[in-house]
């Protein structure tokens, strides 16, 4: 992380939580219309978007590690 992204940046503003992976096991294989792997993708989209604006607003720091 950059030196300038200080702990108080990102504990006013923390960075979005990328959303956990569902398990394999969690999918019946049924071809379900909302397949759990389906609505992980879409919580994906949201979190790569959410993460977007994040890094516009703090262009000095990651979200990869915190400060």
């Amino acid at each position: 992380m950059p030196h300038d992204c200080t702990p108080e940046d990102a504990a006013a503003d923390p960075p979005p939580l990328r959303p956990p992976e569902p398990d394999a096991a969690e999918c019946c294989g049924e071809g379900c219309p909302r397949c759990v792997f389906d609505v992980h993708a879409e919580a994906l989209e949201r979190y790569r978007a959410a993460l977007a604006a994040w890094q516009a607003r703090h262009p000095q720091c990651t979200a990869d590690t915190p400060p």
